[in-house]
């Protein structure tokens, strides 16, 4: 399998030669040279494997540079029940993703949040975090991680990364934005290859400077920068198995469908759920839902994208999306204009530089309907009411971003045909954001024992100024120490 860049660079890498840099030379974002088409004879096939096994069959399509007896045990490393072990009480944790019916057969959780860091960024990132290695060691190489968080992605890559030989990593967070927990499960790490940096500024301005150090090739090159955001294409990729293993376990043939909403902040997620479609499998709907940064949901509603800038985006009770600079847009839509590189490069000039860009306007947005999107938005106060009815209803408790997921699919549920079952996509535990569970149910969310007094630990962080010359002398004083 070849890759393109989605503004048209030259090269056609393949996937361990894109596996440790982030952004094509020429800025763009990565995809396959074309999505592989499932066959019915293949969905039968899958609707019976283990995650691990249903892992390997996938990525095999779009990993064809790994040997695949090497594939298979990296896959076979990554998903175990050892590693996604918090499961909510009566589900498998073997399952790895396990539905949690709120309205058995109809409406539930695919629950991802059951790994290390209890979000569903783990479900990537164990397995981009033994694909560094495995790659680093055949290579002889090192490389040097430099990320940006809102706030789980963070957490994510450093319990993923940290130990591993050949890895050091160098992660953005925005100065006090992140909840308690999200900061002492980063913060609080002592491994010597980690270090957390706070900018004094939005998620958006720690990830623009991600993207303005992937974009000085020299100082990429010299100092072996890689990428763990959204922007790399081995993180899509593995998403895209658990749209599959949802599909399978919230239907009983391959004659029927499924929608997924997807909480969606940076589009990283609900992009693997659009790939999954483009392969074939039988999704009815992509529900996307955002909070009061509703850069997405404008776009879906009108064909406009209106990047906002730092100081307009909100600080919410939902900050893993307070977002509004979406990286991995610009994969959907490269698919949208008719994967047309030259009109891509044309939208994200206005883009970085600030602007915006209307597809309406000129007709492209018209094709949207192709794609079975739909969208919505969801307040604070809208999420504390949710969060409320599903525990009182249920007797479940969620966290604050799948609430936002569960009030918009309950918005959009006139999309979806009747009789296909709805599941909404979890995206953390409820301890991740104590707070917002205590305002809505006047209790404090269970933890698992071993994350007991977490908030209390010794932590290290350097926090700095949303500069990229500053941050680029920071990681070079370490590296060169």
């Amino acid at each position: 399998m070849k890759y393109l860049s989605t503004r048209g660079h030259a090269a056609r890498p393949e996937f361990c030669d894109i596996l440790l840099g982030g952004l094509a030379p020429d800025g763009g974002l990565y995809l396959p040279e074309s999505y592989p088409q499932i066959t019915r004879a293949e969905l039968d096939t899958w609707r019976g494997l283990s995650y691990a096994e249903l892992a390997f069959a996938i990525l095999s399509k779009y990993i064809t540079d790994i040997p695949a007896a090497d594939l298979k045990a990296i896959c076979d490393k990554t998903y175990t029940a050892d590693v996604y072990r918090f499961v909510r009480p009566g589900d498998n944790a073997a399952d790895i993703t396990p539905v949690h019916w709120l309205e058995p057969g109809r409406f539930g959780l695919l629950e991802l949040s059951n790994g290390p860091t209890l979000a569903f960024k783990d479900m990537a990132m164990q397995l981009l975090g033994n694909l560094f290695e495995y790659v680093l060691d055949k290579r002889g190489e090192t490389i040097n991680i430099l990320g940006a968080t809102s706030g789980d992605t963070g957490s994510a890559a450093e319990y993923a990364m940290r130990g591993k030989h050949g890895v050091t990593v160098f992660m953005l967070s925005p100065h006090g934005k992140m909840s308690a927990f999200q900061r002492a499960q980063m913060y609080s790490l002592q491994d010597a290859n980690i270090y957390n940096i706070a900018v004094t500024g939005m998620f958006d301005d720690a990830q623009d400077i991600v993207k303005a150090v992937s974009n000085d090739a020299a100082f990429k090159a010299k100092y072996k920068i890689g990428a763990v955001n959204s922007i790399n294409w081995a993180r899509v990729a593995a998403q895209i198995v658990y749209y599959f293993k949802g599909y399978f376990a919230a239907t009983q043939s391959n004659d029927e469908q499924v929608a997924f909403c997807v909480p969606s902040g940076n589009f990283g997620n609900i992009c693997a759920g659009h790939i999954a479609r483009q392969m074939g499998l039988p999704v009815s709907r992509l529900i996307l839902a955002t909070n009061e940064n509703d850069v997405l949901d404008e776009f879906f509603q009108t064909g406009v994208y209106r990047p906002r800038k730092a100081a307009e985006t909100h600080v919410t009770s939902s900050p893993s999306m307070d977002i509004s600079k979406a990286s991995n847009f610009e994969r959907f839509i490269f698919d949208l204009v008719g994967r047309n590189p030259q009109r891509v490069a044309e939208l994200w000039k206005a883009v970085d530089a600030g602007g915006a860009f209307d597809l309406a306007a000129s007709g492209e947005f018209a094709d949207i309907l192709n794609y079975a999107f739909v969208s919505g938005r969801s307040t604070h106060a809208e999420r504390l009411v949710t969060i409320k009815q599903v525990f009182e209803t249920y007797g479940t408790m969620i966290d604050t971003h799948t609430a936002d997921g569960i009030k918009v699919a309950w918005d959009c549920a006139d999309s979806v045909p009747a009789g296909v079952p709805l599941l909404v996509l979890e995206t953390a535990l409820p301890v991740k954001f104590a707070e917002t569970i205590r305002e809505a149910l006047g209790r404090d969310p269970e933890r698992p024992p071993e994350l007991a007094g977490i908030e209390a630990l010794p932590q290290r962080v350097e926090v700095m100024a949303p500069d990229v010359d500053v941050i680029k002398r920071f990681i070079v004083g370490h590296l060169e120490a």
